[in-house]
């Protein structure tokens, strides 16, 4: 229901379309990559996604906020995308979990929204023509003004925006999945309902934080593991003077080239420790082997997209948020390509075929999303017990 609504809003893109709508959340103005996401439902966990830094999201499914939100469903400190754009907000969510709706979250979280634009035509705008630069304002109202600046946005492309959204120093990890999120995983993969404390003895997972999803975390963590997050600033001596058993490469916004020092960090890495790499952390891995990263068309955002595991040709759907991917005519000898995208052939995983190292394009976690890919987390645990 769209309820009353007085304050304008309007989304402005860099070829020049204007969208005018109503305005919900936070009053100002924000500019960012105009991106669209598929999935119908998990807005919480794409408003608290890192990876999304730098982006103002579109939601394809044309009613938003009806289970409302509440405070297990966050997947990182705060919200950082840049604006939010939906057909329709339900003012009036019904959900035995929900604790409050998503207008007033994003009010206490100062996220600017606009709502009763024609989101259809707007993505099918960004699928023939590609994501574009846009400013999303309830103070400007001038078409010209908001155009001008929208073509003044910098973009994501040579940004290293990940350290934007990087933790400040060192976390060491204690939260497990919710009881909802591990209802839904099957006994048979790494973490099982009744997963077993890590204590002293258990191995040791040091993450490398790019921004990553506090699923992944608890995923870590259910596998029985002692998990020690590091910012993806950290070097290889720093995250080898703890010992660890395991590595894991997180997800994280915009382009993956910038982050050179991270590549340099991995490089130095392989081969030290078994290595776990989603999305961002899959890039960059793929990078510090000698292969190049491009930007997609309009990326690839939603928890619908089938993946093909090459070894067993079975079809997963999977959860996904990532403008870049891996070029798979730059693939060094030491990689393999070990999954693909069936809906454009993009490279979805590599292993590498010398050291104990693998990683996917996109989210096994999922939060929110299939589970599927949660097997994933079962395959590191064996690399590193």
């Amino acid at each position: 229901m769209l309820g009353k609504m007085t304050l304008t809003a309007k989304l402005a893109l860099e070829d020049g379309t204007v969208f005018t709508g109503q305005a919900f959340g936070a009053e100002g103005e924000v500019d960012g990559e105009v991106c669209f996401n598929t999935s119908m439902t998990g807005y919480q966990e794409i408003l608290t996604d890192p990876s999304y830094r730098g982006q103002i999201v579109t939601m394809t499914y044309p009613e938003i906020g009806n289970y409302g939100v509440n405070a297990e469903d966050v997947e990182s400190r705060r919200p950082f995308l840049s604006g939010f754009v939906v057909r329709e907000l339900c003012r009036l969510p019904s959900n035995f979990r929900s604790q409050g709706n998503l207008d007033n979250y994003m009010k206490e979280n100062k996220l600017i929204g606009i709502q009763g634009i024609d989101t259809r035509a707007l993505v099918r705008r960004l699928r023939i023509a590609g994501a574009m630069r846009g400013v999303l304002s309830t103070t400007d109202m001038d078409d010209t003004s908001l155009v001008e600046k929208a073509k003044a946005s910098p973009g994501l492309v040579g940004r290293d925006i990940a350290k934007e959204v990087m933790p400040a120093g060192p976390i060491q990890w204690d939260e497990p999945l919710s009881p909802w999120a591990r209802f839904q995983v099957d006994e048979k993969d790494s973490h099982p309902k009744d997963s077993k404390k890590p204590d002293a003895d258990s191995p040791l997972v040091v993450a490398l934080d790019f921004g990553m999803k506090w699923n992944i975390a608890r995923h870590l963590f259910d596998m029985g593991a002692r998990v020690t997050i590091l910012p993806g600033t950290a070097t290889a001596d720093e995250v080898l003077a703890l010992s660890p058993n395991g590595i894991f490469l997180s997800n994280g916004p915009g382009d993956p080239e910038p982050i050179a020092y991270a590549q340099e960090t991995i490089r130095k890495l392989l081969g030290k420790a078994p290595i776990f790499g989603i999305c961002l952390g899959h890039q960059l891995l793929s990078l510090a082997c000698g292969a190049k990263t491009y930007k997609l068309k309009f990326g690839h955002r939603g928890a619908n997209q089938p993946v093909m595991d090459l070894a067993t040709d079975k079809v997963e759907i999977t959860t996904q948020n990532h403008g870049f991917a891996v070029d798979g005519k730059s693939m060094p000898k030491d990689l393999e390509v070990t999954h693909l995208n069936l809906n454009d052939d993009t490279i979805e995983g590599v292993r590498h075929l010398s050291d104990p190292a693998f990683s996917v394009q996109y989210h096994p976690e999922a939060s929110a999303g299939p589970h599927d890919s949660s097997y994933l987390f079962d395959r590191f645990k064996k690399m590193i017990w």
